[in-house]
């Protein structure tokens, strides 16, 4: 078992960082496209035996030192109340805009509504020689879907909320934040010693909204979740990292905006592990700037508590797949 991760997570010296990918097992690779093209997206994510099969490619084909269970952000919400499809991107047909739409909202129960997920969780811890991450969208993210209907360039929806009706959105943050404690601690139950927490739209908010609308839920889920060590990933957070810094969890994921040591200071010298954070999009370009640009990530990670080497977002389709399998490589062979 390559346990390099967990090491790190549990504070231990470690020759070199552990790297896994956000996004590893998707569009880009064309196992997973052969996969794919049999059925659609959601099909996918329900289906626990093609679910294991594409978190393993990226451990079998490239080597990373954990996998990541496959699934979307937004599987959880279904089950609550709301009609979504992918047209490629989450649609919500019945976005949540009042308080009755938010009284209609059902807690999440993982075993009876979304079973495939501890299934497939199952079926990948019996035979994965790395450690299976767990994951979840974090509340704010899943309320701004939820609202807005989808993906949004101004998140007038969710602010209009926040701000004219804030009895509605505080009550779908409560329902929100005890469905995905339960979400993902049952993830924990059945075998991930590690979950990560996503939270792709905290970016959109001022630092004094998200301390005091946002940060407060984020507290209650990661301080709710046992058993496990907890990754918080906020993109573009950078300008409130002083809020952040007060999260009781084991590690941050840190966005390309922010160098790796900057950070640490910003949110308390050698409080937290730290993982990021090359720029998807360097993946495009060659191999002597990927080497570049892995070394210098990799050098600033070695005066950190613990470091996790990984993208600051996820893995773009169209990546070039020799270009993410060398990365890898650089890693595993500390960048020589």
């Amino acid at each position: 078992m390559n346990n390099l991760l967990i090491d790190v997570l549990d504070g231990k010296k470690v020759d070199r960082p552990p790297v896994w990918l956000m996004r590893q097992a998707g569009r880009y690779m064309p196992e997973y496209m052969e996969v794919r093209r049999k059925v659609t997206f959601l099909e996918l994510c329900k289906n626990p035996e093609l679910a294991a099969k594409v978190t393993h490619q990226p451990v079998d084909i490239l080597g990373v030192d954990a996998a990541i269970l496959f699934s979307d952000i937004l599987i959880p919400v279904e089950p609550m109340g709301v009609k979504l499809d992918f047209d490629p991107a989450p649609v919500i047909s019945n976005p949540v805009r009042t308080q009755k739409d938010v009284d209609r909202l059902t807690i999440l129960e993982p075993y009876k509504d979304v079973p495939f997920v501890v299934e497939t969780v199952k079926l990948l811890v019996k035979d994965l020689n790395v450690p299976l991450i767990g994951f979840s969208g974090a509340p704010f993210t899943l309320a701004c879907y939820m609202v807005e209907g989808g993906g949004s360039k101004n998140f007038i929806e969710i602010k209009r909320m926040m701000h004219n009706d804030y009895k509605s959105f505080s009550t779908l943050m409560e329902k929100l934040t005890i469905s995905t404690i339960k979400y993902l601690q049952a993830q924990i139950d059945n075998g991930c010693p590690v979950v990560q927490i996503f939270d792709t739209w905290a970016g959109i908010l001022s630092p004094c909204e998200y301390a005091e609308m946002v940060l407060p839920f984020v507290n209650i889920l990661v301080d709710n979740l046992k058993n496990a060590h907890v990754v918080y990933f906020a993109k573009d957070s950078a300008t409130f990292y002083k809020y952040i810094s007060n999260l009781k969890c084991s590690c941050i994921g840190v966005d390309w905006k922010i160098e790796l040591d900057e950070a640490d200071m910003q949110l308390g010298t050698g409080k937290f592990v730290l993982q990021g954070n090359m720029d998807p999009v360097i993946l495009f370009t060659n191999r002597e700037k990927i080497m570049n640009i892995a070394k210098l990530i990799v050098d600033k990670g070695k005066s950190l508590k613990g470091h996790i080497f990984n993208l600051g977002h996820g893995i773009l389709p169209n990546t070039p797949v020799e270009n993410v399998k060398y990365l890898v490589e650089l890693i595993k062979n500390g960048c020589q």
